[in-house]
């Protein structure tokens, strides 16, 4: 069997297997769509019953952000993402600077997914030690992403179709339960958006929480080596991934919003969804739920893990580290196999790793990679091959890419203190 190799050399190239909807899915996959259930309680307290609009804040911020990844995916179609951008349009040394800071987000995704899949089992079944789930998890996770980037694709797609599936049951009951004159015994309100007392600045700040589950658009970026007609294929499909997931928050938190008006039923907040699948469905239900959540965070985990795997084979075979390890691609499965293997050595510290700790450093990375990105359009298009001339030129390739800088910039500012000092140790 061929094995593909690149023309003058015998380095062996990653496989082209993925289209638009298979890369769509895995980011898809990688947001997971039921973290809505997660994030609501504490960002209703904050705006006063009015997660919608938040979202659609949030939503609109993000997609400055993913035009800037289009341009630049159509310039440079390469694996590396902000790495190879900030590289090119910038400089070597911002783009090393970008691509170190952005492992943060990506090599600590798929062991936080693992922590929260730990979380989910303790709870199901704490009389079984949770370390031997970690390692099976892991095992599974590993293998998969070890043989192709097709399986785990096809693997993500069925989740992502079976979490849309999940959400509309839910939203289903919480319809019925609305009918029935639970909350605002109304299904047709202007108040989950706008009403007498809210105000514009909780909204923002709501936002800013919410952007970070939009986290994962920007990570099948690094699938362009391995996709087909990557140049036309990526842009669309990023765009895609953050306009989907943002339509399904928005959609399904007018319902929930309608049936919980306000976080008064809530005893915690900050942890909502146990609460929403219990009054709204019953306790079977919610035990299945959070069965299926164990699932998704697994799927999610799984594209974080091909993502960074494919960041770190970018910068090994640029030379930024050693090559022969983080540079060498498998001869049968043309998969990275020696950062997948590595990438799931590091999810195993789920074992005993602090979920607070985690999820500070990849919001760190994540908001490193959104600011070079929408800096790097500016610097490669506006500056470098001047385009400047003309007001559409001005619009596409100043205008919105600031937007997108701006919008990165408040969530700068409200970035909690740990994640920032987490993150300046590492850079």
């Amino acid at each position: 069997m061929s094995h593909n190799v690149t023309p003058n050399t015998s380095r062996v190239e990653l496989r082209k297997t993925l289209t638009l909807v298979p890369v769509v899915m895995m980011g898809l996959a990688y947001m997971q769509p039921m973290t809505l259930f997660d994030t609501f309680g504490i960002v209703s307290g904050l705006t006063d019953g009015h997660v919608p609009t938040a979202y659609a804040f949030a939503l609109i911020a993000i997609l400055f952000t993913a035009l800037s990844y289009g341009k630049l995916v159509r310039r440079y179609p390469s694996a590396g993402s902000a790495y190879t951008y900030a590289q090119k349009s910038i400089s070597p040394t911002v783009g090393f600077m970008v691509g170190w800071s952005s492992l943060l987000d990506y090599l600590f995704a798929p062991m936080i997914n693992i922590l929260l899949a730990k979380i989910y089992f303790e709870a199901l079944v704490p009389s079984i030690p949770s370390w031997m789930f970690v390692v099976a998890l892991v095992a599974f996770m590993t293998a998969f992403n070890l043989r192709s980037l097709k399986s785990v694709a096809n693997f993500n797609t069925v989740i992502v179709v079976l979490q849309i599936v999940l959400i509309a049951v839910i939203l289903g009951m919480v319809v019925y339960g609305v009918f029935e004159g639970e909350g605002a015994g109304t299904l047709a309100s202007t108040r989950p958006f706008w009403s007498g007392d809210a105000h514009v600045i909780p909204m923002i700040t709501g936002a800013t929480i919410l952007c970070f589950s939009f986290t994962g658009f920007d990570g099948i970026s690094n699938l362009s080596e391995e996709t087909k007609d990557a140049e036309r294929v990526i842009p669309r499909a990023i765009f895609l991934t953050a306009l989907i997931g943002g339509m399904i928050f928005i959609f399904a938190t007018y319902f929930l919003q309608l049936y919980f008006p306000d976080i008064s039923r809530f005893k915690d907040p900050d942890a909502s969804q146990p609460e929403i699948m219990l009054y709204v469905a019953g306790k079977a239900f919610q035990v299945g739920a959070l069965i299926f959540s164990t699932i998704t965070v697994l799927a999610s985990g799984m594209a974080a893990h091909a993502g960074v795997a494919r960041l770190m084979y970018v910068m090994g075979r640029d030379g930024v580290f050693p090559k022969s390890f983080f540079g060498y691609v498998h001869p049968k499965w043309r998969t990275p196999a020696m950062n997948i293997i590595l990438v799931g050595a590091i999810a195993l510290l789920a074992i005993n790793f602090d979920l607070v700790m985690a999820t500070a450093l990849i919001n760190f990375g994540a908001l490193v990679a959104f600011t070079f990105v929408n800096l790097s359009v500016i610097s490669q298009f506006w500056i470098r091959e001047k385009r400047n001339k003309t007001l559409k030129d001005h619009f596409q390739y100043l205008f919105l890419p600031m937007c997108g800088a701006l919008t990165v910039g408040a969530l700068w500012v409200n970035l909690e203190e740990s994640s920032m000092v987490l993150g300046l140790i590492w850079a």
